[in-house]
């Protein structure tokens, strides 16, 4: 492993919660790249340095699911089930000393030698932690909620995901609802904080916030999502103890849980909402600019500027109008402005009921399921299901997202479908959605990848938006590659989804780098797309809600394809799209650099044979 040094200061106020990150400088000569490695000790035997190397991210693992127990219980680890994060800015310090500790003790490891996989946890692994003390002068932790995310929803959200098999898990989970108010106060005291350094969201995002917590705020106990669990008890608990449990329960969210809603709904209407930001961009924040560019680097793993970025989205969205009109003229409307004209108001283009919007999800599904081993030389064993959205997030949700399953299979993945306002929204991209949430997308790729064996944990549950993302992208073409789409409506929802993404290049680093208004952001979606007019709304606010993440998806997928061109041009007949795909996803997520190296390296060996 070459040198690096991290130098952070860290000053406390004396007497104060507020723990103020103050300084931070990071210096790698040169960057680190773990194949290369070089002792900084006794030149130990193989063996015994992988031993370490393992033991090491075991600790690490362990350490991350200890310190978020929340997302413990989201992969099926009842440990910690009665505990909450600890949200506090000390927590925040804390974590950065542990990640320095570790950064030492990964450096100490020469992997020179060491299996290939080895050599790439310990370089993926070296990256995220750097990457935690670079973003730590950003102070995140200051503007911690937002209509996507945030306590107000993560809390809800605990009762889907836990198992409940025995009596002590319902007990377990009653142990955690008295925790809620102290979640709402460490989150106010970082937002106060935020407020304090001039470090807030855009005031009207947060309103929507507001709406969702009023509507949590004002529910009977039993009616809140928080009692979900009391609808359906397993066998193994007798009647006793659900009348003991229910009861327990209930009192904890009426007394615990809804007060708990309600002190944040007032703190956001008098303390919060009048002191934050106007401005949609990021870029209206004290390092904005320099907070966009890490998170360009962040969602994209590439080194792409914001200018840069902006240019590639104006020409993809240039290239799919081009295919898109050309399915028009097919259909025999003049212009694109026509014949959206005409497919808004065909009552065959909306669905005629909340069930029969999912059940046409279901089928593009069930269709795609029997055609993977065709692309696939590797397939998930784990279940997916197509569910309804909860109510309680589901107006300020996208039309669909996919909720992963737990490693074991016991909670399968979900494509959860938005049923909001389900007669405005349109069936034309519905098909292309399918495939990206579900089959060959995420559900395939994220199952694919927890049930990866002989790799270290971390790695069965890594996230880089850009692969992720961008291979769900590319999924949603791989249906045109073998053969749906039949219907040219469907085909032309496809290239509007794919615009969509386009457009995100455009209007995200519009907004965040060039100081466009909330409404230039509109009114180029409605120039440029038919999306409806539900989904247009709730995908600009979600760019202002997460600066630069949604540039991962048309970045990445534009590096698969990039990539397999470069694999079908080098091998020639040689070139085999199951074993491209293979070699994509089996050493699961990884940042589109990393990938890059993975696919040269196959394509190096297929050509030695």
């Amino acid at each position: 492993m070459k040198n690096f040094s991290v130098v952070l200061s860290i000053c406390a106020a004396v007497g104060s919660t507020h723990f103020l990150l103050q300084e931070y400088v990071i210096a790698q000569t040169p960057a680190p790249t773990m194949a290369t490695a070089t002792a900084q000790g006794p030149n130990q035997n193989i063996a015994a340095r992988s031993r370490d190397l393992s033991r090491l991210f075991s600790d690490i693992w362990q350490d991350k699911l200890r310190h978020a127990p929340e997302y413990a219980t989201f992969l099926g680890d009842k440990r910690y089930d009665t505990e909450l994060n600890d949200r506090s800015p000390h927590a925040v310090n804390d974590s950065l000393a542990r990640g320095r500790s570790f950064i030492e003790r990964l450096s100490a490891i020469d992997t020179a030698g060491l299996p290939q996989q080895e050599q790439l946890s310990a370089e993926l692994m070296l990256r995220s932690l750097i990457e935690d003390q670079e973003v730590a002068p950003f102070k995140e932790w200051e503007m911690p909620v937002n209509q996507y995310d945030g306590v107000q929803l993560a809390l809800p959200q605990l009762a889907d995901h836990t198992s409940f098999d025995t009596a002590d898990d319902y007990d377990n989970y009653i142990a955690r609802l008295g925790k809620v108010p102290l979640a709402f106060t460490q989150t106010m005291t970082n937002m106060q904080t935020g407020v304090d350094n001039h470090r807030t969201p855009p005031q009207y995002l947060m309103e929507k916030v507001l709406s969702q917590t009023q509507a949590i705020a004002v529910q009977k106990p039993e009616d809140s999502p928080f009692a979900l669990p009391l609808k359906k008890f397993p066998a193994s608990v007798g009647a006793g103890d659900r009348k003991r449990i229910s009861d327990a329960l209930l009192n904890a969210i009426a007394t615990q849980v809804l007060p708990s809603y309600q002190r944040f709904a007032k703190f956001l209407t008098y303390s919060y909402i009048p002191n934050c930001r106007k401005d949609p961009g990021i870029w209206a924040l004290p390092d904005g600019d320099a907070y966009y560019a890490f998170r360009i680097r962040q969602s994209t793993t590439l080194d792409k500027s914001a200018a840069q970025i902006h240019q590639i989205g104006l020409d993809e969205v240039k290239r799919d109008e081009a295919e898109m009109l050309a399915i028009v003229h097919k259909l025999g409307f003049a212009d694109r402005k026509s014949f959206l004209a005409a497919m808004n108001t065909n009552p065959k283009e909306h669905p005629t009921s909340a069930d029969a919007l999912v059940a046409t999800y279901k089928g593009y599904v069930a269709q795609m399921q029997p055609r993977l081993p065709e692309l696939f030389g590797t397939l998930p064993k784990a279940k997916l299901e197509v569910v309804v959205m909860p109510a309680y997030m589901a107006p300020n949700q996208p039309q669909a997202f996919y909720d992963q399953g737990t490693p074991d299979g016991r909670r399968p993945g979900n494509v959860d479908v938005n049923t909001y306002k389900w007669a405005d929204r349109s069936l034309t991209n519905v098909e292309a959605v399918a495939y990206h949430e579900g089959i060959p997308g995420h559900h395939l790729q994220i199952t694919i990848q927890q049930e990866l064996t002989g790799l270290p944990e971390f790695r069965k549950q890594n996230y880089y938006t850009a692969y992720t993302e961008g291979w769900a992208l590319y999924s949603e073409r791989l249906g045109k590659e073998i053969g749906f789409y039949q219907d040219p409506y469907s085909d032309y929802g496809r290239l509007e989804a794919d615009m969509w993404r386009a457009i995100r290049l455009v209007i995200d680093t519009g907004v965040h780098s060039q100081h466009w208004s909330r409404q230039q952001m509109v009114d180029y979606f409605h120039e440029h797309s038919g999306l409806d007019e539900t989904n247009v709304q709730s995908e600009t606010d979600r760019y202002i809600a997460w600066p630069a993440q949604a540039l991962g998806y048309k970045m990445g997928q534009l590096k698969i394809f990039e990539l397999r061109d470069r694999a079908k041009k080098a091998l020639g007949p040689k070139f085999n799209l199951k074993a491209f795909h293979d070699v994509v996803l089996v050493s699961g997520a990884l940042p589109m650099d990393v990938l890059e190296k993975q696919v040269d390296a196959w394509i190096a060996s297929q050509k030695a044979r």
